[in-house]
């Protein structure tokens, strides 16, 4: 009876999301958000191990400082590879043929590999450069650890990178369940050391569990591509037009992202000038306020694009008009309330996730102001992202390269006024003010374009 029930569920469920482009990303974002507050749960249950074990101390400083540069190379080349990729692919296999689609990927993977490998190269031989900048309220002790630990983390690049483009490739076959539970591994096997040989490894747990971690998951996103019938290598087919499409999309994405996420090598470095434990007190906050980030950012992101990506390949303007004014009501509508209730419960939930060991009363305290001023920038986050999709879908990278360079621009100056008002959390407010500027530029462009669009047509 339960068995036939779950069924009926489930053939209700399809012939309810079936029946619109709306529902098809309802139900997708749906699931992905599930699969991610899996992942969540697991993630946060390291955060706990590692409050528990490090507290707000040298070594965590060290091992966040040292996990800059990697993130910030592999969100700039391999997201906006992949932001570039999707929309020209869905477009070459739904409508041309699937040999060009598979030479497409094998000469995206060959790209993003080498590029990703030189600039793995590039940051250790410039490590001596940058890190002294970035850590001016280091000592030479705490600088000497953060270097030995940005070597093990760097091959994190390459291995990333191709996490990035096997979900990718997986999302734009709207097979999001496994790409959303494959990360996971990484926290799950930093659990693990953290839990088995914390005291003999050290903060040098966290970093190895990240290598481990990322060679899992290339490893399952292979065998789950492989059973689908994806046997992808890289291999150069020439500079085809489909391929050359990717590369006119990619220099404006790589240049957007480039900015985008130099807001937080900023925010990292500027906090590494204040007291010590400031960097690990923002990481605290950060990741907090980055759950409901991730529910609606990932499911969105994930969600959205190869459905918008469909649409604008058939030129259905009202149908992309309609979609994004649907859920941007939708997304004020939960995130407003949520955020709110965030702020009030600051305190008690560091209290509950964090409080422990060697995690103080007075750090409890901070982190929860650090929490306060970033939850305000959720709602204009998300209904951000969900924007941008929007005008990735349409290539129309070139804008967000625009809005990225104004947000570095006003990241800098609002985190050095704040600072002076607020300490810590005054770089935490900055952000905040930046996601309420970047919505507000984006959303007035895409507006713009579409409605061009729809007297056009």
């Amino acid at each position: 009876m339960k068995t036939f029930q779950i069924r009926w569920l489930i053939k209700s469920w399809k012939e309810f999301t079936s029946h619109s482009i709306n529902r098809q990303i309802f139900s997708a974002a749906i699931v992905v958000t599930t699969c991610t507050i899996l992942v969540k749960v697991v993630a946060f249950y390291k955060e706990s191990i590692v409050a528990w074990k490090f507290g707000t101390n040298d070594f965590l400083d060290a091992f966040l400082i040292a996990t800059v540069v990697p993130n910030f190379i592999v969100n700039v080349i391999a997201g906006s590879l992949n932001e570039a990729l999707i929309p020209t692919y869905i477009k070459i296999r739904d409508h041309e043929s699937l040999k060009e689609s598979e030479e497409l990927l094998s000469g995206t993977f060959l790209c993003s590999l080498v590029l990703l490998a030189i600039m793995t190269l590039l940051i250790i031989a410039t490590a001596c450069f940058y890190f002294p900048w970035m850590t001016l309220g280091f000592n030479d002790e705490k600088l000497a650890l953060t270097y030995k630990l940005f070597y093990v983390i760097t091959p994190v690049v390459v291995f990333s990178g191709i996490i990035t483009l096997f979900s990718a490739i997986l999302n734009a076959g709207e097979r999001f369940i496994l790409t959303s539970l494959s990360p996971v591994l990484t926290p799950a096997a930093t659990i693990i050391l953290l839990l088995l040989f914390g005291q003999l490894l050290g903060i040098f747990a966290l970093a190895i569990g990240l290598i481990v971690g990322t060679i899992l998951e290339v490893i399952f996103l292979w065998v789950v591509l492989y059973r689908r019938g994806f046997v992808l290598r890289p291999k150069w087919f020439g500079l085809t037009p489909a391929l050359h499409k990717v590369v006119k999309q990619y220099s404006p994405a790589m240049m957007g992202a480039l900015l985008m996420c130099s807001s937080v090598l900023v925010d990292q470095s500027m906090a590494a000038m204040l007291a010590p434990g400031s960097v690990a007190a923002l990481n605290y906050a950060s990741r907090v306020s980055f759950i409901p980030l991730m529910l609606g950012g990932t499911a969105i992101s994930t969600a959205v694009i190869p459905y918008l990506s469909k649409m604008v390949a058939s030129s259905d303007w009202q149908g992309i008009n309609h979609t994004l004014k649907s859920y941007l009501k939708l997304i004020f509508l939960i995130t407003v309330p949520f955020t709110g209730l965030l702020v009030l419960l600051s305190e008690p939930i560091v209290q509950l996730l964090f409080q422990r060991g060697a995690f103080t009363v007075e750090e409890t305290h901070l982190v929860a102001q650090i929490l306060s001023a970033s939850a305000l920038q959720i709602p204009f986050y998300i209904a951000g992202i969900f924007v941008v999709k929007v005008l990735i879908s349409m290539c129309l990278n070139h804008i967000s390269m625009w809005v990225s360079v104004f947000n570095l621009l006003i990241n800098i100056v609002l985190n050095y006024l704040f600072m002076q008002w607020l300490g810590i959390q005054g770089i935490a407010l900055s952000t905040s003010c930046v996601y309420l500027f970047s919505f507000c530029y984006v959303y007035f462009f895409v507006n713009k374009n579409l409605s061009k669009l729809l007297t056009v047509n």
